[in-house]
């Protein structure tokens, strides 16, 4: 996994050299010293703010070089009011680390002060570093001097940061749940950015055997097995690549012996040329991030694992490539999937609904679970909806996706319900199969959303459309530019209402 920003709470004193991040509330006067460093240096950071304008916003930052002691630079950051809201300080600690970034700090000592904050608030504001500092550069290589052969790019900003804290106990007993989760969330942000060639659906299956480590166990389907089973829709997406498809399922026992589980089902296309149905060329690159529903829920089940949940949960993930060959699917084919009920496939680039037909009725029919939930970077009918900025949630269950809205809006992955009436259903009949998987343009995100469902008998469920937040093409408040891991933390605020 890539390296992640370094955090460790200390309730040493602050050292006065270095580069101090100084987190402060608004100061009442414009005069009145800052806290948390020696009187001297604290009245000279506050002319320093004052002649720059600085007020302390929440969020904003503001240099200043050798400002006294030994420090070689304080960067001021503020934190605003003194109230704030949960997951506010998030922002803080993003802002901090691309400010430090900005610096070109590359080894030195990095020490942070927030006083007046609390344990809660600081241990955001780790958070927020440590998912903002993120950047994929596995294969990104720099020629210097004296090489032979091109080394590693040096990472931007530190590799660690101190944050010095009267209650540092508490701080690091708040931080080891969250480490966890920005871990699984790291993990899903690798697992997307990789390139197509390296995560074909064997690599990616391998990559999750890895979470054995963790105390999860891993099953797999291969495609003898899923045959056997009646995955044929799953296999109609794969038989068109010579890159043999995978579904896996992952378990984790941190509830009751016995206790019925949370399921989470993933799309997991790891490319997507369209198929016969081909995709045009310009943007087509992108199409290795189809794979991002499956990545959010692999990164889920890292975090809970690595939290130790109080809860059983299922993780179960359908890997595929849907590529051109003589072998592939033709539009106007009919499949049969593993419910039984038979699909006529009109286009083959609507192949995400198709991967997800098996593994959704596979995984409840086996798992009896209390709740599932799916995520798939499903449509791009749902970015014309609703952009950027939140997913698009489709549920049978207004209590389930009543949870799953608190918690997008607690974590700051945020949803947005959409209809899912039965009168759809009408768009998706076929005349010579028991649907067709297209519904045409009109409310093509509803109707995709209305075809999973068809695969769904009884368990409260919800499906997550994330086209549109799965990866950015500028940073977001939250995550640079490219992936975000949107997912892994909504859902792990949404098992933390289940834990025992």
């Amino acid at each position: 996994m890539t390296p992640m920003l370094d955090i460790v709470f200390s309730d040493a004193a602050v050292p006065t050299d270095g580069t101090l991040v100084l987190a402060h509330f608004a100061i009442e006067t414009k005069t009145s010293p800052l806290e948390g460093v020696d009187e001297t240096v604290g009245r000279t950071l506050a002319r320093a703010a004052k002649a720059a304008g600085f007020d302390f916003e929440r969020g904003k930052t503001c240099t200043v070089l050798t400002p006294g002691a030994e420090y070689d630079r304080v960067i001021l950051l503020g934190l605003g009011v003194s109230c704030f809201e949960a997951g506010e300080m998030e922002s803080v600690g993003v802002a901090a680390v691309r400010a430090l970034a900005a610096e070109k700090i590359d080894g030195e000592k990095v020490s942070l002060a927030a006083p007046g904050l609390g344990a809660t608030g600081l241990v955001e504001i780790a958070l927020g570093m440590v998912l903002g500092g993120y950047r994929f550069d596995s294969y990104r290589t720099r020629a210097t001097s004296g090489q032979k052969r091109p080394g590693p790019s040096a990472r931007p900003g530190p590799s660690s940061v101190i944050m010095h804290t009267s209650e540092a106990t508490e701080a690091r007993q708040h931080w080891e749940p969250l480490l966890a989760v920005a871990r699984g969330v790291c993990l899903c942000r690798d697992l997307v950015s990789e390139p197509a060639n390296m995560l074909r659906p064997p690599e990616f299956e391998q990559r999750i055997l890895g979470l054995r480590d963790l105390g999860i166990r891993v099953e797999v389907l291969d495609r003898d097995a899923m045959h056997r089973l009646g995955f044929g829709a799953l296999l109609g997406v794969a038989q068109g690549s010579d890159a043999p498809p995978r579904t896996v399922i992952m378990h984790w026992d941190g509830g009751a012996e016995g206790e019925a589980p949370v399921a989470f089902v993933g799309k997991g296309v790891t490319f997507d040329s369209g198929g016969i149905s081909i995709k045009p060329a310009g943007g087509m690159e992108e199409m290795k991030t189809d794979m991002a529903g499956a990545a959010a829920v692999v990164g889920t089940m890292a975090a809970l694992a690595g939290r130790r949940a109080r809860v059983n949960a299922i993780g179960v993930v359908g890997l595929v490539e849907n590529m051109l060959s003589g072998n592939a699917q033709r539009p106007g084919d009919v499949v049969r999937t593993a419910s039984g009920q038979t699909v006529e496939v009109l286009n083959t680039d609507a192949e995400g609904r198709l991967v997800l037909a098996d593994v959704l009725w596979y995984t409840q029919d086996r798992f009896s679970p209390r709740l599932m939930v799916n995520l798939a970077t499903l449509t791009g009918a749902i970015v014309v909806s609703l952009g950027t900025e939140r997913a698009g949630l489709f549920s049978n269950n207004d209590r389930l996706a009543e949870q799953l809205s608190h918690a997008g809006d607690r974590t700051g992955e945020k949803l947005w319900r959409m209809p899912l009436d039965d009168s759809y259903l009408d768009l998706l009949r076929s005349d010579i199969a028991d649907f067709k998987n297209i519904g045409g343009r009109p409310g093509g995100s509803i109707t995709a959303a209305k075809f999973l469902e068809c695969f769904v008998a009884g368990v409260p469920w919800a499906h997550l459309d994330i086209a549109g937040t799965a990866f950015m093409s500028k940073p977001s408040a939250y995550a640079p530019k490219g992936a975000t891991g949107f997912g892994v933390r909504l859902l792990n605020h949404l098992v933390a209402g289940y834990e025992g």
